[in-house]
């Protein structure tokens, strides 16, 4: 230890996350702290680049420990807090997962957990990672941010709701026998070692969906390099351990960010071209997208228990992607003595230079086509990759089409019909034994059909918010000030009232058409298609554009 006197331990929640890694190294190197990593695995797996760096020598010489820990159980808590004298609370679930049950678990009772072993253990300073999402209600982007902003009334989603509950209960807990406390809301980490930001986006280029940008491409963001966090953290830390710096800070929270801010699309074409892919290009009206992320939420909420995974395509996820999001760092600069340690530039070369092994090959081996369709037998059958298999459901859509259409039944009875057969072959699947000729039979559980009370409610609240952004959108129009709002409900009126003129059967043939010629079509010419598909998009957005402002003109 520096200057050879008794060893003080702290300890990181969450240890194993992305951020704290970052933290527990820095902490090691300073040569002033032993630390203790808590997690949820039972066990401590390095990597081969930890192994030689020095949380691997820490371990080994006992300047470091792991201690497995749910913050859920409060007697974990007690003994990976037991000798400690500081603790960075920086577990949180993925915020990609918008599941409130484990949200509050881990960020309010979890956070309850944490204060109340702090206390129990005599542990002198909490500084607690919160995140700018706590001021964030999901409409209204931010530009300048600073702290004396509000938490809102609505929150984004449940991981903005329930950090905010976990930051109150920590500056509320400040002075607390003797414990001081701190929170740190970093903006849009990145860097290396991130599992989400990066890899989500290069996958997201390799399937071809990088290329578009969601609204007009100029919201403006707050990024931060991951070391420029771990040292805020740092930072707070040594402020609350003296006496002047523990008046100023003591129950206090403050945006970090790299004080760089860039328009979000940018950072992202920055990321993508260094790896060797291109940049975004395609601009995409949030009004477009927000009907399509709302039906992609509902459909998880009701399949995601038969294994969906979570879609990356979410209302709150849009809303991200196209809002101006920058925060002031004064206070943490002025209070605590924050300022970035690495720019915003050399951040950028660094976390690319991380990700090497995912940069573009520059070769092209599975066609869009196939990825848009999910691959898979799905893909086989449409692309017609699988000839037998694509008849077969060809005919069957066939059938159905002379069945519903052709054999002069009512909608209603081809219906009935067609639900008796269900019935049928429901009672006789029930009725067979689990096994015939050695061939298992897979038996449906009653649970299958059923809707549980949460997704009832989750359905009702999607259908409450379609409502009141309807409403919205009236209330805008009868301002009589929104043209362009205006146009676009014009457009949306026109191709419905062409749908609504269109028949059932008519619909039926142009979807069984769609779905088996034109992806084939797609994957065939796809370069061609693609080209044809941006310049047309422009050139609609441009006449957009030019008819709203006639039309302001005139007015």
């Amino acid at each position: 230890m520096g200057g050879g006197g008794e060893e003080r331990w702290c300890v990181v929640t969450g240890g194993r996350g992305f951020a704290a890694r970052h933290l527990v190294e820095m902490l090691l190197r300073s040569d002033i702290w032993c630390v203790r990593v808590a997690d949820l695995a039972p066990s401590i797996s390095l990597d081969p680049r930890e192994e030689d760096g020095a949380l691997g020598h820490a371990l080994r010489s006992g300047r470091a420990a792991y201690v497995s820990a749910d913050l859920r159980n409060r007697a974990h808590v007690v003994k990976a807090f037991e000798g400690i004298e500081v603790v960075f609370h920086m577990a949180a679930p993925d915020s990609s997962i918008n599941n409130h049950q484990l949200h509050y678990s881990v960020n309010v009772e979890g956070t309850k957990n944490v204060i109340d072993a702090c206390i129990e253990c005599k542990v002198k300073r909490l500084i607690y990672t919160s995140s700018p999402s706590v001021v964030f209600d999901g409409v209204h982007g931010i530009f300048n941010g600073d702290e004396t902003m509000p938490y809102p009334d609505k929150f984004n989603d449940s991981y903005s709701e329930t950090k905010a509950e976990g930051e109150k209960l920590v500056v509320k807990a400040n002075g607390r026998n003797g414990l001081l406390t701190c929170c740190i809301r970093p903006s849009s980490i990145f860097g290396p070692g991130d599992r989400l930001l990066v890899p989500s986006l290069v996958a997201a280029a390799k399937a071809g969906k990088a290329k578009y940008i969601i609204g007009d491409g100029n919201n403006v963001y707050d990024f931060t390099y991951v070391e420029n966090v771990a040292h805020a953290h740092i930072c707070a830390e040594q402020t609350l351990a003296s006496e002047v710096g523990a008046k100023k800070a003591g129950g206090q929270a403050y945006f970090i960010t790299n004080m760089d801010p860039i328009k979000f699309w940018e950072f992202m074409s920055l990321i993508l071209e260094g790896l060797g892919y291109k940049r975004p290009s395609t601009k995409i009206p949030v009004t477009f997208m927000m009907p399509i992320a709302h039906m992609v939420e509902s459909t998880y909420k009701l399949l995601s228990r038969y294994g969906m995974p979570v879609p990356q395509l979410t209302p709150s996820r849009i809303r991200l992607l196209s809002c101006n999001r920058t925060f002031n760092c004064s206070k943490a600069k002025d209070q605590i003595g924050y300022e970035p340690i690495v720019s915003l530039k050399d951040g950028l070369e660094k976390t690319i230079e991380s990700y090497s092994h995912l940069k573009a090959e520059h070769k092209k081996t599975t066609s869009k086509a196939y990825l848009y369709l999910g691959g898979g037998k799905i893909a086989n059958t449409l692309l017609w990759k699988d000839q037998k298999q694509s008849v077969t459901a060809l005919l069957l859509l066939i059938a159905i089409y002379y069945y519903l259409f052709t054999s002069g039944y009512t909608l209603i009875t081809a219906m009935a019909k067609l639900l008796s057969f269900v019935a049928l072959f429901l009672f006789i699947h029930g009725a067979l034994p689990k096994k015939i000729f050695g061939y298992k039979i897979e038996k449906m559980p009653p649970s299958y059909f059923n809707i549980s009370v949460e997704q009832a409610r989750s359905l009702a609240c999607s259908a409450t918010y379609s409502w009141n952004n309807g409403i919205g959108i009236l209330r805008s129009l009868c301002k009589g000030k929104d043209w362009s709002l205006m146009f676009k409900v014009i457009i949306f009126l026109l191709a419905l009232n062409v749908l609504g003129t269109t028949s059932l059967q008519t619909i039926y043939k142009i979807g069984v058409f769609i779905t088996f010629f034109a992806f084939y079509v797609y994957e065939k010419w796809e370069d061609a298609i693609d080209s044809y598909f941006n310049d047309a998009f422009s050139y609609l957005l441009r006449l957009k554009s030019e008819a709203t402002q006639r039309l302001l003109k005139h007015k």
